[in-house]
């Protein structure tokens, strides 16, 4: 990683020396010839997207209206999925947490080149001895866009709305839940006090927003932030315009601290479905498509050797998951939602683990595009990820299947169904987002393999199936999170404070799990700051969630994207030796992207971008005499 970008401004300060790799995890499955390539480099790093995607009832945007440069440099971005809310106090989708990424600072951020902590509106951050105070240095060259200064009044304000949980808890309130007291002694200088030690404090991924502008909102709760534009904040780029599923525009903002953008507008313009965003880039409408966010193999293939197209292909850092209804309760205990009671008992659980093919969906449905699935953690994030022991590990066993649904009391009748002690039949519901042709290619195994043992199965594809999903009215759910390298949050997601308060209403959780066994493991993993003890914990969590049978990871899909060499020169991908352009734990891909000259022609479709290395420092924290350090906190960020 070089010092300097190339136009010659100064980064931060030169990263020390990347730390050992470990040793590389065992697979079933081959990886593909890219992955291996890029084994060696993905070493070197750490490490959201639920199944709430729903899919946007989107009107297609017009190209010309959302591609009307003016003689201006704009890069438009092809995106199927909504924007749940521009305020950054209730978004979870991970467009719309991209888009905040883009608007408001955070206080640290995350080298493209190995996710360490770097300087964002924080340039230094300390504890101390007891590490129950943190004091952060907030720079002093940040100015919001309306051109007042952004200072640590900002910040502790921020901090303190999520923590008053106004209606402002629904996307980052696990960031804040062990913090005591935040304030602002001087603009520089930030305090957060906590009720115990906390291990991720340079990993606060809670977009910093301006405090003259938010304190004037009456109801955050119900304040889209969707009206006044341009919108207000001190990101790399400005939110100029706003579309309902069709568009958001933004501009460059040459103040930006760290260097302005090189493109001069950034557009993301929502498509119906992927096939029209891929013919979209194909005529040259828009400069990038991720699909859905990564193209089908079809539509991959199809872009292998087009003219000035690039389809950049690395390991991924989702999850594709089936999640199991364990029945939906609030805080206090109220059940409400109408999940099958069969899923209650683990046996069953395990039995839909046991009959599911998964290497069959990594050949089949993927066509080699992803590794097989173990453990909640991609195996891209090494630090933190499991694979079940030989004797643990459940794999493909109709017949034992078959044996746990006898044992539970589901027994077949004359007709071959499986029917409970009260004569109910077995049949059972999943969530499939209509728009995700994985979701449906799955679905339609799964009726086949549970048929077999005397199951039934409806696969309920909906536009948005956010509705059943928090009403707990469903059976099983297509799930996925884009996992970051600090996990913190992604399991966060299945402790019993993650609960709604009130029934059928938002709330943190994904599937309503709640375990004391579960929530004590996460107690203990977030107060943990030598990082091989807290990865041995984070680690039970994930042997927890396998045995349990709440979810079932089938694969880790590789990130596929797309852009036109003839529109963009260079951009950076995360990891920048053979990473993700789309959905980054950051700005880098679209700050840093370079426009093209208009005459650049690529043939070769097999490239996986060109990379642009971003100088920063990797920092290293010193308490109590134990090296350690700090890597990055997962956010809310993107429920799919």
């Amino acid at each position: 990683m070089d010092t300097q970008d190339q136009h010659g401004r100064p980064a931060a300060p030169t990263a020390p020396p990347p730390t050992p790799a470990p040793r590389p995890r065992r697979s079933r499955r081959p990886l593909r010839p890219l992955l291996a390539a890029g084994a060696a480099a993905l070493a070197l790093t750490a490490g959201l997207a639920s199944p709430l995607n729903p899919a946007p009832h989107q009107a297609e945007a017009k190209a010309a209206e959302a591609k009307d440069d003016g003689g201006k440099k704009v890069l438009t971005v092809a995106v199927a999925q909504s924007v749940d809310s521009l305020s950054p106090f209730l978004a979870q989708r991970l467009l719309s947490t991209s888009l905040h990424r883009l608007t408001y600072e955070y206080l640290t951020n995350y080298d493209a080149k190995n996710n360490r902590a770097i300087d964002g509106f924080a340039t230094d951050w300390k504890p101390s001895a007891d590490k129950l105070t943190w004091t952060y240095t907030i720079r002093d060259d940040s100015t919001w866009s309306d051109g007042k200064k952004a200072t640590a009044e900002d910040a502790a304000w921020t901090f303190n709305k999520v923590m008053s949980k106004e209606g402002t808890a629904t996307a980052n309130s696990n960031f804040v839940t062990n913090f005591k007291k935040v304030t602002a002694p001087s603009p520089t200088k930030l305090v957060i006090e906590l009720k115990k030690p906390q291990a991720t404090m340079a990993a606060l991924d809670v977009p910093i927003v301006p405090k003259h502008i938010w304190e004037k909102v009456d109801d955050i709760s119900k304040f889209n932030n969707d009206k006044d534009f341009p919108v207000v904040g001190n990101g790399p780029f400005i939110l100029t315009d706003y579309k309902v599923d069709q568009y958001v525009r933004f501009k460059a903002n040459k103040g930006f601290w760290r260097g302005a953008p090189k493109f001069d507008e950034l557009v993301f313009q929502t498509y119906k479905d992927q096939d029209a965003a891929v013919s979209a880039l194909r005529k040259g409408e828009v400069s990038f498509v991720a699909g859905q966010p990564a193209l089908t193999p079809a539509q991959a293939n199809s872009l292998q050797g087009a003219e000035n197209v690039k389809v950049n292909e690395g390991p991924g850092r989702r999850f594709f998951a089936i999640a199991t209804n364990p029945g939906a309760r609030t805080k206090d205990g109220e059940k409400f939602g109408d999940g099958h009671p069969a899923l209650l008992d683990k046996r069953v659980r395990q039995a839909l683990f046991l009959s599911v093919d998964r290497e069959a969906i990594v050949d089949k449905v993927f066509q080699g595009n992803a590794v097989e699935g173990a453990g909640y953690i991609p195996p891209r994030f090494s630090d933190y990820a499991w694979k079940p022991s030989a004797d643990q590990e459940m794999t493909y066993d109709p017949k034992k299947a078959a044996r746990l649904l006898d044992e539970a009391g589901y027994k077949k009748n004359g007709d071959g169904k499986r029917v409970g002690k009260d004569g109910r039949p077995l049949d059972l519901r999943i969530l499939c987002h209509a728009t995700d042709p994985n979701d449906k290619a799955v679905g339609k195994y799964l009726k086949e393999w549970w048929g077999d043992l005397g199951i039934g199965l409806k696969v309920n594809c909906l536009d948005d199936v956010s509705v059943p999903w928090y009403a707990g009215e469903y059976d099983l759910a297509f799930d996925g999170w884009s996992v970051n390298p600090d996990p913190d949050f992604v399991l966060g997601i299945h402790t019993c404070a993650a609960l709604p308060v009130k029934a059928k209403e938002s709330a943190a959780t994904d599937n309503f799990i709640c375990d004391k066994k579960y929530d004590e493991l996460y107690a203990k993993q977030l107060a943990e700051y030598d990082p091989a003890k807290r990865a041995d914990i984070v680690r039970q969590m994930q042997s927890w969630l396998y045995d349990s049978g709440y979810m079932n990871v089938l694969a880790y899909p590789n990130a596929v994207e797309a852009y036109r060499t003839d529109q963009i020169k260079s951009i950076t991908t995360m990891p920048t030796a053979a990473g993700n352009i789309y959905g980054q734990d950051g700005y880098w891909s679209w700050w840093s992207a370079v426009p093209a000259d208009g005459k650049s022609s690529s043939k070769d479709g097999s490239s996986t971008g060109v990379i642009i290395g971003i100088a920063a420092a990797a920092v290293v924290l010193v308490g109590g005499g134990v090296l350690f350090a700090l890597r990055r906190r997962s956010t809310a960020e993107d429920r799919e």
